[in-house]
């Protein structure tokens, strides 16, 4: 595996944290407000902020590795077909591939040209994936490494907005936890921005924004449900 194989794959699994980060946030955030608008006992929202990060940090888990095992399965079920084609019938799967490159904008000699060149090296197999099946070879993420990345991120999101509930005055609590979960958020936003390439303004407002919906929306469910008890 070569150097921009192993970069792609530590952004990959960068990527996953930031945001498995910013859901931990987002979800803790919005659990102990809305309980914090039913009471003011500290032991209550900290018993549910502690269940909200478990159980969150656990179903990301789950939900990351599944996800990332199914892609993982799918994609060798994908080559291992594709490199039977490649045994079977190696003739047509070098024109196909030649085709490939023409529809790119080779010249069909050129294309030809190149077609044969990988069919005659090692990377035969890779060159089909890349252009057929829009895979690299070699660069999928570990389930196990996804997995443990978005459940360790996801709890240390959470620890966040359940720290800053959790060590202020009931008068200050929600106020500051709004601000310090908004000022995250803008960091996540910045950070995930950055490592997908793009302009980190658009994607901090969409968090941001997204974040102090979420936050009052259950806070205000939690005031009418215990304005109704």
């Amino acid at each position: 595996m070569d150097e921009q194989t192993h970069m792609g794959a530590r952004l990959n699994v960068l990527r996953a944290g930031v945001l498995g980060a910013n859901d931990g946030i987002v979800s803790s955030a919005g659990l102990v407000l809305g309980v914090a608008a039913t009471t003011t006992d500290t032991t209550r929202i900290a018993i549910a902020g502690l269940a909200g990060l478990v159980s969150g940090a656990m179903s990301m888990a789950l939900g990351e590795y599944v996800s990332v095992s199914t892609q993982r399965d799918t994609e060798r079920a994908a080559l291992a077909m594709e490199q039977r084609e490649l045994t079977e019938d190696p003739v047509g799967e070098l024109e196909e591939l030649a085709h490939l490159y023409e529809a790119k904008g080779l010249t069909p000699a050129l294309a030809r040209e190149v077609a044969e060149q990988l069919h005659a090296g090692d990377n035969t197999l890779a060159a089909h994936a890349e252009i057929e099946l829009g895979i690299t070879v070699g660069q999928t993420v570990s389930p196990w490494n996804a997995a443990i990345t978005s459940m360790l991120s996801f709890a240390l999101g959470s620890t966040l907005p359940l720290l800053a509930i959790l060590l202020t005055t009931p008068s200050l609590r929600v106020p500051v936890t709004f601000a310090a979960v908004l000022v995250s958020l803008a960091v996540t936003g910045t950070v995930s921005a950055r490592l997908g390439g793009s302009g980190h303004r658009q994607a901090v407002i969409r968090v941001v924004v997204g974040g102090a919906l979420a936050m009052a929306i259950t806070y205000a469910v939690g005031r009418l449900v215990g304005s109704a008890l």
